[in-house]
């Protein structure tokens, strides 16, 4: 059984050996993600080549998501490296406080301009709501605090404001060199953290642009703000990632069920791709199997159209990697086998098609689900064909057929989509679908009598050029001779 929903890991360390790469390959993941949180940029080119050199060996394509750190708010470092918090007490977040000198009392923070986001009566969440802050009062660039959740704190924790609201810009001047490093290494995807709006994303891909990338955007939703006009910041992106570990310490926990199907569901109304992310399998950081409450978590997520489930810190620092990957697409296979459509319903969904693209893409799919179709063949330059393809869930493959790896590569992230290296010999029509057909044929996705859906344009090589569908039954096709250019 094909996997339909796909899968992100994270590299790290734990994924540095090519044993275990080769492993986790051999697992089923779809996509890897390069955190730029952590390690050099050298580091994150080693793996990133690794991983593209042992797919080949594999037969296989894998994507590359590059996610630049944002604008984290965190707390600066103690001296003995941690400490405890009492409930009641007195704690203070110092903006002037060195790096290194944090203590029981205070510790410095990354983000300055905190004593100007906050006021008494707010209440601050650090290190994913373990801790809880009541602010007391703001005395110059001191923000004096109320502990009302203790516990141990150690170094470089987040910090959130509960309702949001903190005011770092998007892009740091971190980000801005890792984005030009991610526009080096041909990142297929560049996830933006901590979007607040539309033109955070517009900013992103307008400097990726400029340093040559072509890599498809990712909004992270981690911030309360981004929820209030999530329309506009998912128009504005390509992919969204509900990233539910900074979002579920701002809206709260009890929210946040509620926000991941909402924003699911808006983004395939809008053609978009949806990543569900954040300790959905935490447990087998240290463990070989996961939690029933993890795997009902990864089931509901596909359960509501989610295109990818990501794995952070399981495979990118835990100890059983491809264990990780081979779980998730267990249980994933097994959602998929008693899924009700999450996809977009034919009546709510926009009436009218922007494209010519777009109209034989959807009028494919519709086809498909109602003759029986068993597979279909997406000749396609740019993936956007089989984009709006699987948009609509069914059970009926689509092969992205093109001769450019890039495209390849980006469509490892939609759901139900597989790809296919293709370069026709000929360009006569005939022999193009005759070629397409023996191709799925020589896979084992058809046999003869079954029928399949071949899109294609008149023009191979130009982008937006998918203007024709033809139903064909494997067996069945026409010799093709050069003057018959209308088959």
């Amino acid at each position: 059984m094909l996997r339909r929903t796909k899968i992100v890991a994270t590299l790290g360390p734990a994924t540095d050996d090519p044993k275990v790469l080769d492993q986790i390959i051999d697992a089923g993941v779809d996509v890897v993600r390069v955190n730029f949180s952590h390690g050099s940029h050298e580091e994150h080119q080693k793996r990133v080549e690794l991983v593209r050199n042992r797919a080949r060996a594999h037969g296989r394509q894998v994507g590359v998501l590059a996610d630049l750190q944002g604008p984290k708010i965190r707390t600066e470092r103690f001296k003995n490296g941690k400490v405890t918090l009492v409930e009641g007490s007195s704690f203070i977040l110092d903006a002037d406080c060195p790096r290194n000198d944090g203590d029981e009392e205070r510790v410095g923070i990354t983000y300055k301009q905190l004593p100007n986001d906050v006021s008494r009566g707010d209440t601050l969440l650090l290190d994913d709501g373990a801790i809880v802050l009541w602010v007391d009062q703001v005395n110059g660039n001191k923000v004096e605090c109320r502990v009302v959740v203790g516990g141990v704190l150690s170094n470089n924790k987040g910090i959130n404001r509960q309702g949001g609201g903190l005011s770092a810009d998007a892009l740091t001047d971190k980000d801005r060199k890792d984005l030009a490093f991610a526009a080096e290494i041909k990142a297929d995807y560049l996830a933006i953290s901590f979007p607040r709006c539309a033109a955070d994303v517009e900013l992103a891909r307008e400097l990726l642009i400029a340093a040559g990338g072509h890599a498809h955007i990712v909004a992270k939703i981690e911030r309360a703000e981004a929820i209030k006009c999530i329309d506009e910041i998912i128009d504005a992106a390509d992919v969204v990632m509900i990233a539910r570990g900074d979002l579920g310490v701002e809206i709260g926990d009890e929210e946040l069920p509620a926000v991941q199907k909402v924003i699911a569901r808006k983004a395939r109304m809008r053609d978009k791709v949806v990543i569900t992310a954040t300790q959905m399998m935490q447990s087998m950081v240290d463990n070989p199997m996961p939690t029933r409450a993890e795997v009902l978590d990864v089931a509901n997520a596909v359960i509501d159209g989610t295109d990818a489930v990501m794995l952070s810190a399981e495979t990118a620092a835990g100890k059983y990697p491809a264990k990780a990957v081979a779980a998730m697409d267990r249980i994933c296979k097994g959602a998929e086998r008693h899924q009700i459509d999450a996809g977009v319903d034919w009546h709510s969904a926009k009436t009218d098609f922007g494209r010519v693209d777009e109209a034989i893409a959807k009028a494919s799919i519709y086809t498909a689900r109602r003759l029986g179709v068993k597979a279909i063949a997406a000749l396609t330059e740019s993936g956007s064909t089989a984009l709006w393809m699987s948009r609509h869930s069914s059970n009926i493959p689509i092969y992205a057929l093109t001769p450019k790896v890039e495209t390849r590569r980006r469509v490892t992230l939609l759901q139900g989509v597989y790809p296919v290296s293709f370069k026709p010999e000929s360009m006569n029509h005939a022999a193009v679908n005759r070629e397409a057909i023996d191709e799925l044929v020589r896979r084992g996705a058809v046999r003869d009598g079954d029928l399949v859906i071949i899109t294609k344009g008149d023009l191979v090589g130009h982008h937006g050029g998918t203007n024709a569908m033809k139903i064909v039954r494997v067996g069945e096709l026409p010799e093709s001779t050069e003057t018959n250019l209308d088959a």
